[in-house]
């Protein structure tokens, strides 16, 4: 059993909500990446989600936008992200990194090549925005030989007969997509979500996690009541970014906020 079922089980089993905590690789130097993603474990993270800055993030709001500008200018390629998650696994060896991004730069390194080097870096699992799954064969392929979960979404404009061949590819957990537009957006309206994942549920065999729009407690608890997780990136990559002068004080800021989402989500 992969690290992410393992988890996604044991939270399941203890009738625990998860919390999948988002950042953005480099941001907003590259040695601030690793303490980052150990404060969000003690803060009370189940999952990571390291983001791969990309030039042109279509699906990102402004927050994971700026973040994705500031990893960019401080020099972060894709082998320096599994360097840092290789760094990051030689003292835990147990919560699930997956690395969210664009295909762009996945297929610039060669699907064999990056799963390859995926694999010794210790990562769990994979979401490229913009793989159409009828088009991902070759790199669930090539991520499947190494063990990593390739993780598609689902959004509220997919339809039954569409959701239905995603699934069909799904692996690790499927991603729902809470809102029309971007990451980041204030338009988040939880029955639409709860409905939406009610009709889901009836043909999904993979845990359910949400993203998008979830910027507080408030939210994080409101959407955690109809998930089997959530997932926040903006309201974390906003703290580095206002850390972006200081980055020593973003661990402790980051785990004051994650304990506050786990708070939150732990108690509904």
């Amino acid at each position: 059993m992969s690290r992410i079922a393992e988890t996604l089980a044991a939270c399941g089993a203890a009738d625990r909500k998860a919390l999948t905590a988002f950042i953005t690789a480099g941001d907003p130097t590259p040695d601030a990446t690793v303490p980052a993603l150990h404060a969000l474990v003690r803060g009370g993270a189940d999952i990571l989600e390291l983001g791969m800055p990309f030039s042109d993030p279509e699906a990102e709001g402004p927050s994971v936008q700026r973040s994705s500008e500031r990893a960019l200018a401080s020099g972060v390629t894709l082998s320096r992200i599994l360097e840092m998650a290789a760094e990051f696994r030689k003292a835990d060896g147990s919560t699930p990194v997956v690395l969210m991004g664009y295909v762009n730069s996945v297929m610039r390194m060669g699907y064999e090549t990056f799963a390859a080097r995926a694999g010794e870096a210790g990562i769990d699992g994979l979401i490229l925005v913009n793989l159409p799954p009828e088009e991902a064969a070759a790199a669930q392929e090539a991520l499947a030989r190494q063990g990593i979960d390739l993780i598609f979404l689902v959004a509220p404009t997919t339809t039954l007969v569409r959701a239905l061949g995603i699934l069909e590819r799904a692996s690790g957990f499927i991603y729902y997509v809470s809102l029309k537009g971007v990451t980041g957006a204030h338009h988040l309206d939880t029955v639409d979500v709860e409905r939406n994942i009610s009709t889901l549920r009836k043909v999904c065999h993979l845990p359910v996690q949400v993203g998008f729009g979830i910027r507080d407690a408030e939210s994080a608890r409101a959407v955690a009541r109809v998930a089997d997780g959530i997932v926040v990136g903006s309201l974390l990559v906003d703290i580095m970014g206002d850390h972006a002068a200081d980055p020593e004080g973003i661990p402790s800021a980051l785990q004051a906020q994650a304990g506050v989402l786990r708070d939150a989500i732990d108690t509904i």
